[in-house]
């Protein structure tokens, strides 16, 4: 089989639909309804006190990074509030993008957006890009978010570590939205309805960017970009190795079933 096509628009998308792989019913197990209401109980208190640990180490991180700077002493504080802002935010848009970290639904608004925007993930475009996700999940040409496509292309992979592909892709993504509109891949899983949204939402972020960068020019210092953007790239690292541990557990424990499965042949 030669290389796939992983873009939305592709043969692979069409035949993913000609084939029945799209909105397929897969098997799953049977859980009691009153069972899985009990296990799908929710509470604000947990989240909102993870969240004002996590807002309270960011601040604290900033503030010292910023009186340290641009000492080398700085470095340890930049690193981890680059982590909290580039990594541990990807939880965070993930989580609260289902509604699971809160039980009140605005509080999961509130971070969702927020966590989206460190993490350049566009609130609307993500929130319906995750639902195919988990409609077509790691079906070619469905699946928006497949992470490690194949071949695997290991520098890409590499890049991630530095933001250097998925960020950037985000802010690609933003100035398309911004100025030209809905991508025509979005179009295709993202309703009518929604798409004015993504513009705005976009056109909101490019301001902010253009306020930081005029603050970075005025000031003649790249100190305004280490509290806004950059910590997307030097503080990417966590989720992405974290990520790639997952993958690898996954796949480990697939072929310890298989294996199994054949043991019992």
């Amino acid at each position: 089989m030669g290389k796939r096509d992983y873009s939305l628009l592709g043969p692979d998308a069409r035949r993913a639909v000609e084939t029945g792989l799209a909105a397929a019913e897969w098997y799953h197990s049977e859980v009691p309804r009153k069972e899985m209401k009990a296990l799908m109980q929710r509470s604000d208190g947990p989240a909102i006190r993870d969240t004002i640990i996590l807002v309270a180490a960011m601040l604290i991180c900033l503030g010292l990074g910023m009186a340290l700077w641009p000492s080398w002493w700085s470095a340890p504080f930049w690193l981890g509030y680059g982590v909290l802002y580039g990594s541990a935010m990807d939880s965070r848009w993930h989580e609260c993008s289902h509604g699971t970290a809160f039980k009140t639904p605005w509080m999961n608004n509130v971070v969702y957006h927020f966590a989206s925007f460190c993490m350049v993930r566009n609130p609307v475009t993500w929130r319906w890009s995750h639902a195919r996700h988990h409609t077509d999940t790691i079906i070619v040409g469905r699946d928006p978010e497949i992470a490690i496509m194949r071949p695997t292309e290991f520098l890409k992979v590499i890049a991630n570590f530095f933001g250097l592909f998925d960020a950037v892709n985000g802010w690609r993504r933003m100035l398309y939205n911004a100025f030209v509109g809905v991508h025509p891949e979005e179009a295709t899983f993202i309703p009518v309805s929604e798409q004015p949204k993504v513009v705005w939402v976009a056109r909101l972020w490019v301001a902010i960017y253009a306020v930081t960068l005029v603050l970075a020019v005025s000031m003649q210092s790249v100190l305004p970009l280490m509290v806004v953007g950059l910590p997307r790239l030097y503080g990417a690292w966590h989720h992405v190795m974290t990520g790639l541990l997952q993958h690898a557990l996954q796949v480990g424990l697939q072929a310890f079933e298989l294996t199994s499965c054949i043991g019992l042949l």
